[in-house]
């Protein structure tokens, strides 16, 4: 199949479109603790979905993975833990310096090493990137992504100060700068360990494309295996906060037991590209209340749609990914731009941005430009990519 870049970009968008939407069913959940919609939302994102999906569109899934290297399905596995271990910092980050410097620290960290990364540890960034032009202008589309992500930020906390004292101490309760560089670091780091399963998981690729698999369709046996990594991390986490809060009947109890506690100081699993989930779904009507009865037919209906919107991002991400050619390790840098791009959209929408200054509406849009034209530059240099002669396209592929 011949790349298609504008296809590919397409594709991205889609991914975070659904990334930015997915919170938006969980607000139909009623009466349920965080970790329990969370961990049932998950179990349809990173167990039932990518198997029936994969199941469905692959062929022989079951043999593929029983065939795969055990190198290689370690190394996706254990990529995914480590995503879900950028997800428990990332809650400590917004807390130490707020929504707006903590997301645009974790996204920058995460859009750099998700998308560079990979071709430095496979030995390309020389050849790849800095040694041709498409190379060079895709590097140009990262660098404008981030000062994108940089001016969203710039936004938020001018929306922040202009906030009156009161609101501001509810937004960044415990402010450490220090401690929340370092915790942004390592929660960007980690959240981009998504980018690094993908890239392990090649071999798989190659399986069941031998399998008679449609080049479009090649990344979901990977996600299968990355995301029961990711699953994992959760659900350890979530297990622990069912015992602290004694929350594990509400899976099956219609009945409310004891009034919601403040969950302020805990820490929820987010990850850069949930960003941010919890936060922003507050901002939509609704609410949830602590009396009468659980309506959980509904609850596993909303948080299930919320599960298999999640997933998306990543069907879309992985049909992007096969038509970005020789450089599909951009698609990180197409995939965290989208994300932002429509997760601030949302925010618009949902007038999460109501009363904020002309200057900070200026940056926001400013941010929303600069973040569209990454991905248009990204997707121009991968074009310029499919351009080039068959033998030297076959030499960057390799």
């Amino acid at each position: 199949m011949t790349p298609n870049p504008a296809l590919g970009v397409f594709f991205h968008w889609l991914g975070g479109l659904a990334s930015g939407s997915f919170y938006v069913p969980f607000r139909g959940v009623k009466k349920w603790s965080w970790e329990t919609y969370w961990l049932v939302g998950g179990f349809f994102s990173w167990i039932m979905v990518p198997w029936i999906l994969g199941g469905y569109m692959t062929n022989d899934l079951m043999v593929v993975l029983h065939e795969a290297p055990a190198r290689a399905l370690f190394w996706v596995y254990f990529f995914g833990v480590l995503w879900g271990f950028g997800g428990l910092t990332f809650g400590l980050t917004m807390r130490y310096l707020g929504m707006s410097l903590g997301m645009a620290m974790v996204l920058g960290y995460c859009a750099a090493f998700g998308t560079l990364m990979p071709p430095l540890f496979a030995g390309e960034f020389a050849s790849k990137v800095l040694g041709t032009t498409s190379g060079l202008v895709i590097l140009g589309g990262v660098v404008v992504c981030l000062a994108g992500i940089g001016v969203a930020g710039m936004a938020g906390m001018t929306k922040e100060r202009e906030m009156p004292a009161d609101q501001k101490l509810s937004v960044i309760k415990e402010f450490d700068f220090k401690k929340g560089v370092l915790v942004a670091t390592f929660s960007g780091v980690m959240s981009a360990c998504f980018s690094y399963g993908l890239a392990a998981g090649d071999p798989i690729k190659l399986l069941t494309l031998k399998h008679g698999t449609s080049t479009l369709w090649q990344g979901l046996p990977v996600l299968v295996v990355l995301l029961l990594g990711g699953f994992t991390t959760n659900f350890i986490w979530c297990a622990i906060l069912h015992v602290r809060n004694k929350s594990a009947h509400e899976y099956l109890s219609s009945t409310v037991r004891a009034a919601q506690h403040d969950r302020g100081s805990e820490t929820i699993i987010e990850t850069a590209g949930d960003a941010p989930a919890a936060e922003m779904a507050a901002q939509i009507p609704g609410g949830d209340g602590n009396s009468g009865t659980v309506p959980l037919g509904m609850n596993y209906l909303f948080a299930g749609l919320a599960g298999t919107i999640w997933y998306f991002q990543f069907f879309f991400y992985t049909m992007g990914e096969t038509q970005m050619g020789a450089y599909k390790f951009s698609s990180w840098t197409l995939h965290m731009a989208s994300i932002i791009i429509f997760s601030n959209l949302w925010g618009l929408g949902l007038h999460e941005w109501r009363g904020a200054s002309s200057r900070a509406m200026r940056l926001l849009f400013f941010s929303i430009f600069l973040l569209v034209a990454s991905t248009v530059i990204v997707g121009y240099g991968n074009y310029l990519g499919t351009r080039v002669p068959a033998t030297t396209h076959a030499a960057l592929q390799r």
